[in-house]
């Protein structure tokens, strides 16, 4: 008799595991709409990352490609980047900027 009620309950659970099983599904990656929304790009900025407006990643991006296209970076501290005519412009004049105040400098230029 007591041998019938656990395995009765063993099935029961292995029931409740598959319809756990069968249930779950992957979520949609959700994406933040605020994050990709686009910005207007001043005319400074758009010099260096070209027209239009565009998610501030996408403005990331496209100035990490111009700093790498022109050789940028400083040699020794990789942290470092040497700005050109266009970039100082952006850098509110600094030659010589960190890469992380580089991305609260680029800010300004985004509305």
């Amino acid at each position: 008799m007591a041998a019938k009620k656990v395995a009765a309950k063993k099935a029961v659970a292995k029931k409740a595991v598959a319809k756990k099983a069968v249930a779950k599904k992957p979520a949609a990656k959700k994406v933040n709409s605020a994050f990709m929304k686009p910005m207007t790009i001043s005319a400074e900025l758009a010099l260096v990352v070209g027209k239009g407006p565009m998610p501030r990643s996408e403005v990331v991006k496209k100035l990490w490609v111009y700093i790498k296209k022109h050789d940028l970076q400083d040699a020794k501290n990789k942290r470092n980047i040497n700005g050109d005519a266009a970039l100082v412009a952006v850098f509110g004049g600094k030659k010589t900027v960190n890469m992380f105040e580089m991305t609260k400098l680029v800010s300004k230029h985004l509305s």
